[in-house]
């Protein structure tokens, strides 16, 4: 008799409003399969955020780097400089003396001063305008690699909000965070915009 009813209803029931279709499984079911999925993309999403703020960390130390060594160098150019003035006062008093081996010993020195491939004024100041540049783009860059760590930090919020609420909708969403986020980073990258 009890198949007989369960026929009977499957029969005379209503058909269903298509926008109104509740779920498949039961809740369980459905937090199982969420939860199935979730775990390796939360992994994969928090991959992301680790290798984003390990940039982002290179990126600070460049910068604290990069200022501390220019400043050095110029600190250096300074020295090389005063020398250099010293050098050339004296180069000075000794072309009034007419003293030439002096004149030619200080001359060969003020040319090492200014020319010197390596610590000499002109090596130096190229050095640090190069570390400037470097420590500039690092600037440029670290904003956007922060603000990509935030969107990675919200796409596993979004995602473990999605195994509460056992909402499919919520997690395909935490991918479109997560996108955002790797957008970022390519912009905190590549500094395309």
């Amino acid at each position: 008799m009890a198949l007989i009813d369960s026929i009977l209803n499957l029969i005379n029931k209503q058909p269903k409003d298509p926008s109104n279709i509740p779920p498949i499984g039961s809740r369980s079911e459905r937090e199982a399969r969420i939860k199935d999925k979730a775990g390796l993309v939360i992994n994969i999403f928090a991959l992301l955020l680790a290798v984003n703020s390990w940039y982002g960390g290179k990126l600070s130390s460049t910068v604290l780097n990069n200022t501390i060594s220019a400043n050095n160098t110029y600190a250096f150019y300074q020295a090389k400089s005063l020398k250099q003035n010293l050098a050339e006062n004296a180069l000075y008093d000794a072309q009034k003396s007419n003293d030439i081996p002096r004149i030619t010993e200080l001359t060969e020195k003020i040319n090492q001063f200014e020319n010197e491939p390596l610590e000499g004024k002109k090596a130096l100041l190229e050095k640090a305008r190069k570390l400037e540049s470097d420590r500039d783009q690092a600037k440029l860059q670290s904003p956007w690699i922060g603000y990509a760590s935030t969107a990675y930090q919200l796409s596993i919020v979004v995602l473990s909000a999605s195994i509460l609420s056992v909402s499919m909708m919520l997690f395909w969403s935490s991918f479109l965070v997560a996108g955002f986020g790797l957008f970022l980073s390519i912009q905190g990258i590549l500094l395309w915009l």
